[in-house]
This record gives structure tokens, C-alpha cells and sequence, in this order.
């Protein structure tokens, strides 16, 4: 059942890529939606990093208030 089932996964790669390959609004939608998660990937990153800074900046300010 797993060996089908990994086959099967394996097949619909190969037959994905040639459809992509071949066609072109295929190939530009790929190409859109890579954008788009690159992007929302890109806005998570600087909210996380921007929370990042924030965090330290107040553990700064409160270690200097304790001295």
C-alpha cells in the first residue's frame, strides 16, 4: 500500500512537471504563486524579527531601570 502510494506521489511529480513545463499559463501561474508565499513569507520573517527587537529593547530598558 505504501510502495503504491509513493509511486503514485512520484508519477503526479513527473506528470506536474511536464504540464508545467509545457504549457505556459501554467509555468506563469507557478511562477505568480512562488511570488505571492515569497512574499507573505518575506512580511512573517520582518513581523517575527520586528518582535525580536522589540522583546530586546525592553529586556534593555528594564535591565537598565533595575540598575
Amino acid at each position: 500500500m505504501e510502495k503504491l502510494f509513493c509511486l503514485g506521489v512520484a508519477l503526479g511529480m513527473v506528470g506536474g512537471a511536464l504540464i508545467v513545463a509545457n504549457s505556459y499559463k501554467a509555468r506563469s501561474l507557478v511562477k505568480k504563486s512562488q511570488s505571492e508565499i515569497m512574499q507573505k513569507v518575506d512580511e512573517m520573517m520582518d513581523e517575527k524579527l520586528k518582535c525580536m527587537c522589540d522583546r530586546e529593547d525592553a529586556e534593555k530598558t528594564e535591565k537598565k531601570s533595575k540598575k
